[in-house]
């Protein structure tokens, strides 16, 4: 692995991946109950020749907000030693530990790697969720996590992608599954600048938009058990766009999941 692709998969994490950590806790019961009516500072980092880099959550009376970058004085903070050692840690290939900043708020440290256990094990799964309400969290996280690890790759530099934003006129690519609105996120591009949302696109019709027919055909590309050209011509996988915009996502998702293993 190169400096830059480093560089790739620690924007992937820190401003695409531990963001899911909020969603995690929201939609888990009982890890909310491990926050509930806390309020508290918690960051994620890793030490850098210029610095740190991070990402943040604050909480107040239990309700989390996300923030990129560094804040100071946390109550937790996970400090790795570098960019490599972190990105070691959250693809699985070092279970050595960070340096561990707060051991006195021991009952929101656990609560805390417990979120980021559960977060780790979905997107690590090979097989769908048993439960219903699993697999659509997972769907949730991986819609999530694609249309902001795409732009995150945009605005770290990426060849490829920021070759392809700078040529887009302003358009928007979605992900949806039928029938269930809360299932839905995209990415705007215009001009080289690229901003990726959860939810739906409602000031238009998306330029394109990677639309499944249920959770469980979603989960089948997704977690790369099903065949592309297959859902697609059996009606899995609707591709309301041209077909080529499809191919080109299809890439830059392949190319997230690989910054993030």
């Amino acid at each position: 692995m190169t400096a830059f692709d480093d560089i790739y998969s620690s924007r992937i994490f820190l401003n695409a991946v531990l963001p899911l950590v909020k969603v995690i806790v929201e939609n888990d019961e009982s890890l909310g109950k491990g926050f509930q009516g806390k309020n508290a500072k918690i960051q994620i980092s890793a030490k850098t020749d210029g610095g740190k880099v991070g990402t943040h959550f604050i909480i107040e009376d239990g309700i989390w907000t996300v923030k990129k970058g560094i804040t100071d004085s946390p109550d937790i903070e996970l400090e790795f030693k570098s960019i490599t050692a972190f990105n070691d840690f959250f693809k699985g290939k070092s279970k050595k530990l960070p340096r561990i900043i707060g051991l006195r708020n021991l009952g929101l440290l656990i609560s805390t790697f417990k979120a980021l256990l559960k977060m780790a094990a979905m997107l690590g799964a090979k097989e769908p969720p048993k439960k219903d309400e699993d697999k659509e969290l997972l769907v949730k996280l991986y819609f999530y996590l694609l249309s902001a690890g795409i732009s995150q790759l945009n605005k770290a530099g990426h060849p490829e992608i920021s070759k392809w934003a700078k040529k887009s006129p302003d358009r928007v690519y979605a992900w949806a599954v039928s029938g269930k609105p809360e299932l839905c996120a995209y990415i705007r591009v215009k001009a080289g600048n690229t901003k990726s949302a959860r939810g739906q696109y409602t000031r238009s019709k998306p330029f394109f938009t990677m639309r499944f027919d249920s959770v469980d055909s979603a989960l089948g590309i997704l977690l790369q058990t099903d065949n592309l050209i297959e859902a697609t011509i059996k009606g899995r996988l609707i591709m309301e766009g041209a077909p080529e915009f499809g191919a080109q996502i299809g890439e830059f998702m392949t190319m997230v999941g690989d910054y993030a293993k």
